[in-house]
């Protein structure tokens, strides 16, 4: 781990530390589940208690399918995320009748994994820069991390693709969590002071929240990201890198690319056949807004 990532998971962890310690004296809410084997009213603790603790309350079952939860009918809810008032919940997974949220939280944690695994594939050397990633659209056909290069003219072989793709499913098979955390501006700026793009991106950002940033951490790689995410790495089954796109020079040394690639649950089980038709429609550039 790099001295930079080292110091952005220590400032993450101190401040997840801190606000859970500010919590102060434990008020108890009542969280309403709806859902099999029947609705049942469940006494937890507020701004400590997450929908991943209601579903252990519940069963094992429940723990293991859960991608997501909503929040009084309507308001998609982090898995680990505190609970902030009493409510209703249900816990989301993929075979629901309208997966549509489901969806998206699925492609976006997938454009957040792609930034830890291009972290992990190259080398100091290649001088990577993360830049960002677009709101998931699932019509467009792929998952997008767009990054910064100290190499303009970069042609990725298929060997280097598939080098990303195995990095993906690595992270996949660890079965990491997906950690949610608001903090202010200045702490964003202080953890990502080496980061060129995301310095830049900040102040904008807590504008439109009210002064804060909500940052995500899946191992030790942290982001910027509204959220919502899935509740683990392992949710991400068979995944491809599909392609890399040049989307301009940044300056005489450096180049803006686009990486886009396809995923399905493990629930989902698709023919070779079928599943190519998926990647080579993934392989299309996506346009910029």
């Amino acid at each position: 781990m790099s001295l930079s990532l080292k110091q952005r998971n220590e400032l993450f962890t101190a401040e997840q530390k801190r606000q859970r310690e500010n919590v102060g004296r434990i008020e108890k809410i009542e969280v309403r589940y709806l859902g099999l084997p029947e609705d049942v009213t469940l006494v937890m603790n507020r701004d400590l208690s997450t929908p991943y603790n209601c579903a252990q309350h519940l069963s094992e079952g429940h723990c293991k399918r859960s991608v997501l939860s909503l929040v009084d009918g309507n308001v998609p809810w982090d898995m680990h995320r505190p609970l902030q008032a009493s409510c209703t919940l249900q816990l989301l997974h993929f075979t629901i009748s309208d997966p549509h949220v489901v969806n998206k939280t699925f492609w976006r944690s997938c454009s957040f994994m792609l930034g830890a695994a291009l972290q992990n594939a190259f080398k100091e050397d290649a001088h990577l820069q993360l830049h960002s990633f677009p709101g998931p659209n699932i019509k467009t056909g792929s998952f997008i991390h767009d990054i910064v290069l100290g190499s303009r003219d970069w042609q990725p072989t298929k060997s280097e693709l598939r080098a990303l793709s195995a990095e993906m499913i690595k992270l996949a098979a660890k079965d990491l969590k997906f950690e949610r955390l608001e903090v202010n501006q200045e702490l964003a700026l202080e953890m990502f002071k080496d980061c060129r793009y995301k310095k830049e991106q900040l102040p904008s950002i807590s504008q439109q929240n009210r002064g804060r940033i909500v940052l995500y951490r899946m191992g030790t790689h942290i982001d910027i990201s509204k959220g919502p995410m899935i509740s683990f790495s392992r949710f991400v089954g068979k995944c491809t890198v599909a392609a890399i796109h040049k989307l301009a020079d940044e300056d005489e040394h450096d180049a803006l690319y686009r990486v886009q690639g396809i995923a399905l649950p493990p629930a989902f089980a698709m023919n070779h056949v079928a599943y190519g038709i998926l990647e080579d429609r993934a392989k299309k550039l996506v346009g910029c807004k």
